[in-house]
């Protein structure tokens, strides 16, 4: 059964109807595996990726902008192979469910530890640039946690609420900016581009802010939050979502310059009612 195929028998599958999925790709050559190495014959199976799992994250379509808290499931297993690339620590762990591939925040980890993995942010056919591997279906969590140690927090606000994708850090709250930052000549408030997101929809815009989350390499985009003190955290209006080539900080103050575009839905859950595609960014003087 070819990779794609797989992971769609997998998403469809809900977890407690899922017994061990069929095993995919195997490790990629010369990995690194926590300073040991998988057991010899252990390939990566497709990862589980229950209907529940698919948390919305911020900026949902014909939400406020802010995403809703689900209840999310979690697997128990021990690591088989674990590998740091860019912020992420990336883990193959094996349940009794199958062989799941999940990635957090860095962390310390070794093959043999026995961890919890909540089943958030599921990413199809994900293309790792760091690790030049692929994988079926992944997880991109909150926080992996080692069995025994307190939970980690529900509900993924990845991918600008985040993920996949972190990715630093990932699934930490948001620092709120309320202090007003000067735009540019030329610049839009955060709290104008959702006032006047219909208007501006399709069309570049630019905006000064502060970097209050990141989010790298996920989809072969970095993700953030900008702030600029104006709008309101109640309602989601004093926030946007950014993709970007570049990179930024949490805590940096840009100018950032892209294309506003509505109801963006990038699969597995993820709806943006708005987002700023393809910024370039300029560190603020």
């Amino acid at each position: 059964m070819k990779k794609t195929a797989l992971a769609m028998v997998c998403l469809t599958a809900v977890l407690s109807a899922v017994s061990a999925c069929s095993k995919g790709a195997g490790p990629a050559a010369g990995a690194q595996t926590g300073g040991a190495s998988a057991a010899a014959g252990d390939t990566a199976g497709a990862a589980i990726v229950p209907e529940a799992a698919h948390a919305q994250a911020p900026g949902v379509a014909g939400g406020s902008g802010q995403g809703s808290a689900q209840a999310v499931q979690t697997v128990t297993g021990t690591v088989l192979e674990t590998m740091d690339a860019a912020t992420y620590t990336y883990v193959r762990v094996k349940t009794d469910k199958g062989d799941v591939w999940a990635a957090s925040s860095q962390f310390k980890v070794a093959v043999g530890d026995k961890v919890v993995v909540p089943l958030e942010m599921p990413m199809e056919n994900f293309h790792s640039n760091a690790l030049k591997r692929d994988f079926p279906v992944i997880f991109f969590a909150t926080r992996i946690t080692k069995e025994g140690d307190a939970p980690a927090p529900s509900a993924m606000a990845a991918m600008g609420g985040a993920l996949p994708p972190g990715h630093s850090p990932t699934g930490s709250a948001r620092a709120t900016v309320t202090e007003v930052i000067p735009q540019p000549a030329g610049g839009t408030t955060v709290a104008a581009l959702w006032t006047n997101r219909k208007a501006l929809a399709g069309k570049p815009v630019t905006v000064r802010g502060k970097v209050v989350k990141f989010n790298g390499g996920i989809l072969g985009k970095n993700w953030f939050h900008l702030q600029d003190g104006t709008g309101t955290e109640k309602d989601g209006t004093n926030d946007i979502t950014v993709t970007s080539a570049a990179e930024a900080k949490v805590g940096d103050v840009v100018t950032i310059t892209g294309t506003l575009v509505l109801d963006k839905d990038f699969g597995s859950g993820y709806a943006y009612a708005v987002i700023i595609e393809d910024a370039k960014i300029v560190p603020a003087k």
